[in-house]
């Protein structure tokens, strides 16, 4: 090619070279259909629906904790840890507050008030999120089992593991959770609030609204009832109702240590009690047997609920229940 600018022919490759690509770019298509963007690229826009797996009570103190101690933590969880860990998020209930103290119910009389105190190690907490339960509810009639402080020491463990919560009876918090572009607000009703139920229920409703308002699903979990009872009462039947009435998008409860009915009320799903999760109790079978829920949210709500039956087993774990 000539060097002299002069040349005729200096200008003519560089020329040809710039039409080759404007006729190369004016006739491009996209893998998709015409006029649209390639399919890979809509995949990668398009937010993916999340799973997320709903559990009932936990509780890590009397006979759990010995068990514990014998075996490690991570026994309790050792023939369940693969189904939490499929989840992208796993939320339970954190049956009392995370401590220093001694323990007051490992080891005492059943049916005295020292068997009902809770307290948790403090390694509960790296303990929960090892398993992926990385989201747990405060709101219940454990949590002050130790007072505010042990509350506050509970929040100071969970934040330090990397475990969010909600329901805390200070702040009533609600948790936000943006998972795969799916944005989720936890919210508690605890009917054993220190303000009272009605007053909660008051509290509960106005978050619903807000968060809703604010573009959100709104999911309450609830800890409510009557211990032992199959069959929900109806004021929570009622309550329930008028949370989905609000704006909720799922209501979960826990609570009666048994799992209770469910129902869809406007085409929302509501499950008043999915019974045990971490616990020991085998003084019924209804005690014995827990549920947990696998949800699949898109951003614009639930698009199916999977049940997956769990039972409590002798040496303190807890295991996917097996078929009759």
């Amino acid at each position: 090619m000539p060097h002299d600018p002069k040349h005729p022919l200096f200008w003519v490759a560089p020329l040809l070279l710039v039409a080759v690509l404007f006729l190369a770019w004016i006739t491009y298509e996209p893998s998709g259909a015409a006029g649209q963007p390639p399919r890979a690229v809509e995949a990668l826009q398009a937010p993916k629906p999340t799973r997320v797996l709903f559990a009932g009570d936990m509780m890590f103190d009397r006979s759990v904790r010995t068990a514990m101690r014998m075996h490690g933590g991570d026994f309790i969880f050792s023939c369940i840890s693969d189904t939490l860990q499929a989840a992208d998020l796993v939320v339970a209930n954190l049956e009392g507050p995370i401590t220093e103290n001694l323990s007051m119910s490992e080891g005492s009389v059943i049916d005295t008030p020292a068997n009902y105190t809770f307290t948790f190690a403090p390694e509960v907490a790296a303990l929960l999120e090892r398993h992926n339960i990385k989201l747990v509810n405060l709101g219940n009639n454990h949590i002050l089992n130790f007072g505010v402080a042990g509350e506050y020491t509970t929040k100071t463990y969970l934040k330090a593991a990397g475990v969010e919560y909600f329901g805390d009876t200070q702040n009533n918090t609600v948790a936000y959770i943006d998972t795969r572009g799916v944005r989720l607000a936890f919210i508690n009703y605890n009917e054993f609030a220190p303000e009272g139920w009605r007053e909660n229920a008051s509290t509960t409703l106005g978050q619903i609204k807000e968060t809703r308002e604010a573009g959100l699903l709104p999911v309450v979990y609830a800890h409510w009832g009557d211990e032992y009872k199959l069959v929900a009462p109806e004021r929570l039947q009622t309550l329930a109702r008028q949370f989905v009435d609000a704006g909720a998008e799922m209501v979960v409860g826990s609570h009666p240590h048994v799992v209770e009915q469910s129902e869809v009320y406007k085409a929302k799903y509501i499950y008043y009690s999915l019974g045990n999760f971490i616990f020991d109790q085998y003084f019924l079978p209804e005690v014995e047997r827990g549920l947990l829920l696998e949800v699949t949210f898109s951003p614009t709500g639930v698009l199916k609920v999977a049940e997956i039956p769990t039972v409590l087993s002798r040496d303190r774990r807890t295991c996917v229940a097996v078929p009759a």
